[in-house]
């Protein structure tokens, strides 16, 4: 009965195809966007590449908003304890 459930997640090769997946798709629509022709309401957003590296830095930017609120909200270890 102690045996624990796998996951198709637990498996590496899994986790590396997941991984190569992911990275196929975006550069299959990256390579997408070189054949589209864009209607956009502002210069910059017609860039090749704009909302990828819109996205890359509005992830990175809240990761480093996130660390900077846990140091000013984080709670002593015994915070319930007491």
């Amino acid at each position: 009965m102690s045996e624990t459930k796998k996951y198709w997640l637990d498996r590496s090769e899994n986790v590396t195809k997941l991984f190569r997946a992911v990275w196929g798709v975006g550069i299959a629509l990256l390579v997408a966007e070189l054949f589209l022709h864009k209607h956009e309401e502002f210069g910059f957003a017609a860039w090749f590449g704009f909302f990828a590296w819109f996205g890359f830095v509005a992830c990175v930017t809240l990761v480093l908003i996130a660390k900077a609120l846990r140091r000013i909200l984080r709670r002593s270890e015994d915070y319930y304890e007491r």
